[in-house]
Parts: C-alpha cells; sequence; structure tokens
C-alpha cells in the first residue's frame, strides 16, 4: 500500500502551509532560548512535527493507521521538501538580521 493521491496532496498542502507560516514557528523556537541551541533546527523539527501529526491525523480520521510503506514514503516526502522548509526558515533569519542591522 502507499499513501494515497489524496493524502499526498493533504501532507504537500499542510508543507505549504507551514512553509508560508515558518516565522510563527522560528518565534516558539526562540521561546525556547537558552535551551535550545539552534532557532532554525528547532523551528524545522516544530513544522515537522507538525506535517507529521497531521498526516496521523488524517489516517485516522479514516479510520485507518498508516503502514509501515506509508511511512517510508511520507519520510521520503518530508526529505524532498526538507530544502524548502528550512530555506524559508533561513531567508527569513537572514531578512530579520538584515532589518535589524539597519535600524542599528
Amino acid at each position: 500500500m502507499s499513501i494515497s493521491k489524496e493524502n499526498k496532496e493533504f501532507i504537500d498542502n499542510l508543507i505549504e502551509y507551514y512553509i508560508s507560516e515558518s516565522e510563527s514557528y522560528k518565534q516558539i523556537a526562540e521561546n525556547f532560548l537558552p535551551e535550545v541551541e539552534s532557532i532554525p533546527d528547532t523551528a524545522f523539527g516544530i513544522i515537522t512535527g507538525c506535517v507529521y501529526s497531521g498526516f496521523l491525523q488524517a489516517y485516522q480520521n479514516q479510520q485507518q493507521s498508516p503502514s509501515l510503506e506509508d511511512m517510508d514514503e511520507f519520510n521520503q516526502i518530508i526529505k524532498k521538501k526538507a530544502i524548502l522548509i528550512k530555506k524559508s526558515i533561513s531567508e527569513l533569519t537572514k531578512i530579520n538580521t538584515e532589518i535589524k542591522e539597519k535600524s542599528d
């Protein structure tokens, strides 16, 4: 079994949403300073955790459980999108740094 087309679209839409809202998740990560060493890595973890939770919830709503193959496929989707997620977080860091430097 593999992830259905509808569930793949749902996952893609979730990833797009969290990328568009990455600034919020970066701010959440900042709340964990000094306990966390990397705000971008923490934000990435929060975002991927939210996507994973949404993936599991989609299966639960369909009264199903993801198979091992589904989990592997989900992980591959996240790996392929990881650069986009990290880029959205990194670009925000760069923009915020530039704004701060201009205001100083």
